[in-house]
């Protein structure tokens, strides 16, 4: 499945690519899949998203999926079909912290 996926601008200029890229993931299209494919396609992401030995999010990254959180859920979890089907895009935002 074509899988699109939003980055944020740092992985965007990281990577060389536009806003948004496109990855093939075999379902159950998952979170673990998207990033694996991710990190694949663009292997200069790799320890971006998540960590090294761990592969845990980064703090400081989230993951949206129609328009839910879903950086706190398991990533082998089945993401909804509007991701699934690439209507919607699997988008990994940089969140911010402070006053």
């Amino acid at each position: 499945m074509t899988v699109r996926v939003a980055l944020p601008q740092h992985l965007q200029t990281l990577a060389r690519v536009a806003p948004e890229v496109q990855v093939e993931v075999e379902a159950p299209v998952t979170t673990q899949r998207i990033l694996d494919a991710l990190e694949g396609r663009y292997p200069v992401l790799r320890g971006t998203i998540r960590e090294h030995g761990t592969r845990k999010r980064r703090a400081y990254l989230r993951f949206f999926a129609c328009s839910e959180d879903v950086s706190h859920a398991p990533v082998d979890v089945a993401l909804p079909a509007g991701v699934a089907t690439g209507a919607e895009p699997f988008i990994v935002l940089g969140a911010l912290s402070g006053g």
